[in-house]
């Protein structure tokens, strides 16, 4: 029997009512901060260059140094969000962000805007960023339990997607409408709206320690002692920030070669990348019905083994329509299969991880993989100086196939996830 709509409604309300109105809430502010990140996708770069008229170099220096720097200064706040109840911080760090963007609207309307404040506003958004997916991860940790998990971070996955796909294009009609400068402030808006939501919710918070203020040096590498203490976190550890590196460093590599090289238009190289997006909405919502077919171990391994497989195809990459498909059925394929293994992943990092240790654990993730981003960006933008822009992205697919030999065993996956004590959690 094919359901019907009135089946399906019925289906999506039994799934919305296990979750929650508080993930909902959650959800929501996570969606609205996403979309308004992507719609201002590429505008920074645009002040550098049309309104500062920073150099090349200058550019990408924003980009590289604004994410190492926030990486940096971002180690300290895993141990402080790890003491503090979990939703305060998440406003804050979105009151942050807010501030931090607005900024640069209003700097740029009384004449003052430099280069230098944007590379703060860059650290600034860059750290609180990190405390606040150290905060929400915690939080969701809390808030969703068992086998409801899965679901909750593929809902995260799907819309991180959808963002991906729609935000470059709507920013990009944005900016030629009203400007980079405006586009920023609807970024700084988001999330202005996001902290409301985070306000919205209702009922208990992850508790603080008795002694949120006694901060010891040995708690800035708790996160990644435990990473490293758990044979299956260590091993899902090196695989993402490796893959993830690997990957980002010839995002820019791509741009030069499609846009400066092949002199593809700018519609079609923002094809290439938002058509792709999509497929990882569709991986995203496969992901949990995959895992209840075929167990959890077997489709991690497969979608982890694929999405490193895919991004070789790149290295055929050439001028013309057809290399344009290329690209774009490379991306797909490639982030159908992240859409797939990302909630499984970080499903498996939160059910590994004890509640007093989730804010820790995330933010020395988030700070890490940002860091080896920052630097095999730089790395990879010194190789295709030496040899070419297509010959460093295939050496980036190469490399590639072997980071599937990091993914835990089948044996290091068991586990029982603990329940939470009662003194872990304050009452509403």
């Amino acid at each position: 029997m094919i359901p019907g709509p009135k089946h399906r409604l019925l289906r999506g309300s039994r799934v919305h009512l296990k979750l929650g109105s508080s993930f909902g809430w959650l959800w929501s502010a996570y969606a609205v901060s996403t979309y308004g990140t992507w719609i201002a996708f590429g505008a920074f770069p645009l002040i550098a260059v049309r309104v500062l008229h920073s150099s090349a170099s200058a550019v990408s220096l924003l980009e590289a140094a604004g994410l190492a720097v926030a990486a940096i200064v971002a180690v300290p706040l895993g141990p402080w969000v790890e003491r503090r109840s979990k939703r305060p911080v998440m406003i804050a760090m979105d009151l942050a962000r807010f501030l931090a963007m607005a900024s640069v609207p209003v700097a740029y309307f009384l004449g003052v805007l430099s280069y230098g404040q944007l590379l703060v506003v860059s650290v600034i958004s860059g750290a609180a960023a990190i405390a606040f997916t150290a905060a929400s991860g915690a939080y969701l940790k809390y808030l969703v339990r068992g086998d409801h998990l899965l679901t909750a971070n593929g809902r995260f996955e799907g819309t991180s997607w959808v963002a991906t796909a729609a935000g470059p294009p709507l920013g990009g009609a944005l900016v030629g409408l009203l400007g980079p400068v405006i586009t920023i402030m609807v970024d700084a808006l988001s999330y202005l709206l996001s902290a409301l939501g985070v306000l919205r919710i209702r009922g208990g918070d992850v508790a603080a320690p008795r002694d949120p203020a006694a901060l010891r040096g040995a708690d800035l590498l708790g996160g990644w002692r435990f990473i490293l203490h758990d044979r299956a976190l260590r091993c899902l550890f090196l695989n993402s920030i490796l893959v993830g590196g690997l990957i980002m460093a010839t995002v820019p590599l791509l741009a030069v070669l499609l846009l400066g090289e092949y002199h593809f238009p700018a519609w079609q190289y923002g094809l290439a990348f938002g058509i792709p997006a999509l497929g990882g909405f569709v991986g995203a919502r496969l992901s949990a019905r995959l895992v209840k077919r075929y167990g959890r171990h077997r489709v991690m391994t497969v979608s982890g083994w694929l999405r490193s497989f895919f991004p070789l195809g790149l290295a055929f990459v050439h001028p013309g329509i057809t290399g344009l498909l290329t690209v774009i059925i490379v991306e797909g394929l490639l982030i159908t299969c992240m859409g797939i293994f990302n909630p499984i992943y970080a499903t498996e990092r939160l059910q590994r991880t004890p509640a007093d240790h989730a804010a820790q654990v995330l933010s020395a993730w988030s700070v890490s993989s940002k860091l080896v981003q920052a630097t095999l960006m730089v790395i990879w933008g010194i190789l295709a100086r030496l040899t070419s822009p297509l010959a460093a992205i295939t050496i980036s697919g190469v490399l590639l196939l072997a980071t599937p030999l990091l993914l835990p065993k089948r044996a290091h996956l068991c586990h029982l996830e603990p329940a939470l004590p009662a003194e872990d959690v304050l009452a509403a």
